[in-house]
């Protein structure tokens, strides 16, 4: 799935791809809890989950290593208590980059109540902040929709011996 975001001033809100809208982010890019494939609950994210067609200042070949880049800052972030990465977790509900290199993050948690609710979006923004060429991040928590086992990976299944 990608999301656009409406280029207008009475219309600033995120739509599913459709030809004809004016879009200004170029990309978004999975979670694990969102790239699924069909009859596999768990299956891990899709290497390129953005359209050839989206139009963008960033050529395709960038947005597709800055993805990867991007998947690999979040891999390095662990939720504390639980011995797998944020990404695998499926506690990363969205990632959109606009034309600017700029990073929106929505994540989740685990439980509202987790003891690191306050450090772990800083986790996150510092992670994707090392990515080369990145601009400005901003991470926002998010509990809706909340979070589930069913939201991970299979291989955060398979580090969790859960299958």
């Amino acid at each position: 799935m990608i999301e656009k975001t409406q280029r207008s001033e009475d219309a600033d809100i995120p739509n599913e791809m459709s030809p004809g809208l004016s879009q200004s982010v170029p990309g978004h890019i999975q979670s694990a809890a969102e790239a699924r494939e069909a009859g596999d609950p768990g299956a891990a994210p899709d290497p390129s989950p953005f359209a050839e067609d989206a139009p963008s200042s960033i050529p395709p070949d960038e947005l597709e290593r800055l993805h990867g880049d991007l998947v690999s800052a979040l891999k390095t972030v662990f939720d504390p208590e639980i011995p797998v990465d944020i990404y695998e977790l499926g506690l990363i509900y969205k990632i959109d980059v606009d034309d600017d290199r700029n990073i929106e993050i929505e994540m989740t948690l685990t439980a509202p109540g987790c003891p690191v609710a306050g450090e772990m979006p800083g986790w996150v923004q510092n992670a994707v902040s090392s990515v080369p060429g990145v601009g400005q991040v901003d991470v926002n928590l998010v509990f809706d929709p909340p979070w589930d086992m069913s939201r991970m990976s299979d291989e955060a299944r398979l580090a969790l011996n859960m299958f």
